[in-house]
């Protein structure tokens, strides 16, 4: 995985750069109301998920920490269920939260995931090793800074690729983020399968009943 808060926020950063780019731009604004790739969410829905993950930094960053025990990147995403039903409670409050992102607009949503990744870019260089933050869709739950910056890089990693395919306008997810996403991403597998059905699905695709790399 990234090692260094200054590797993961750059990485971060510089995904996060290329999100706020994406949702300024005309093709979204333009396919606002239209349907994107992801069933039953509309193009401003999804844009509004992608928002998020420059939006929320700042809300987790502002959020109250008492010092519970932090969960790692990998255990956020190893635990989730229903991430491959539509109507699961899991997916269904992603849903409803990125609608109501979305309910401003796309100049609106773009204005303040752009002032946000702005004030993130001097914000996280001067937040210390170590910092916390509270997890505010799960309360008392808290993440490491830079364990939450991880799972931003996979969230932007996947839905910068979405929402590109969803209004025909190429833009390449960061290298850095890929590397980030993809290692968090196994390792969850990893935790959530082991290891024997991860080499499967790796290795030996006939005996992968389980799906083993489907986290998300």
């Amino acid at each position: 995985m990234t090692t260094g808060i200054r590797d993961i926020r750059d990485t971060y950063l510089e995904a996060a750069g290329q999100a706020v780019e994406l949702l300024a731009s005309a093709e979204v604004a333009k396919a606002w109301e239209d349907e994107s790739v992801l069933p039953a969410m509309s193009v401003g829905g999804l844009a509004g998920h992608l928002a998020r993950s420059v939006l929320q930094v700042e809300w987790f960053l502002d959020g109250r920490v008492t010092g519970a025990e932090p969960v790692s990147a990998v255990h956020y995403y190893a635990r989730l269920t229903g991430t491959d039903q539509h109507g699961s409670a899991l997916n269904t409050g992603v849903r409803a939260r990125s609608e109501e992102t979305a309910a401003e607009g796309p100049a609106a949503v773009a204005g303040q995931a752009r002032a946000a990744w702005r004030r993130l870019t001097r914000r996280l260089v001067e937040e210390p090793p170590g910092r916390r933050v509270a997890v505010l869709h799960r309360p008392g739950e808290e993440m490491l800074l830079d364990a939450y910056l991880e799972t931003r890089c996979v969230e932007l990693a996947v839905h910068l690729e979405d929402l590109a395919l969803s209004t025909n306008t190429p833009r390449p997810v960061p290298q850095a983020a890929l590397a980030v996403a993809v290692d968090v991403l196994v390792a969850a597998a990893r935790e959530r399968h082991g290891d024997r059905a991860v080499l499967h699905a790796l290795a030996r695709r006939e005996r992968d009943g389980e799906q083993a790399l489907r986290v998300l």
